[in-house]
């Protein structure tokens, strides 16, 4: 899959992540599928960082990777548990 769309912003809610396309477009995803995510800080998951291509969403305090591609197939963490263990 070819994505057009690129990450601008994030933020979150009590349950949601909410991801900025620059197309217009804004993703809700539910923290639930981002374990190390929903039990994170609000100070940790603000220390993000989008990636050159707008693609890669980036938290490297909490070892979290998770691509635009991913959350626009509907594709959650696929590691055992979301552990927060590394």
């Amino acid at each position: 899959m070819t994505i057009s769309a690129r990450a601008t912003k994030i933020a979150f809610d009590r349950d949601t992540m909410w991801v900025e396309l620059d197309d217009g477009r804004s993703l809700g995803v539910p923290l639930a599928w981002f374990p190390r995510l929903m039990h994170a800080t609000a100070e940790q998951r603000e220390s993000y960082r989008i990636g050159y291509s707008g693609n890669g969403l980036h938290w490297d305090d909490l070892n979290e990777d998770i691509s635009v591609e991913a959350l626009l197939i509907g594709r959650a963490d696929e590691t055992r548990a979301g552990s927060q263990a590394a």
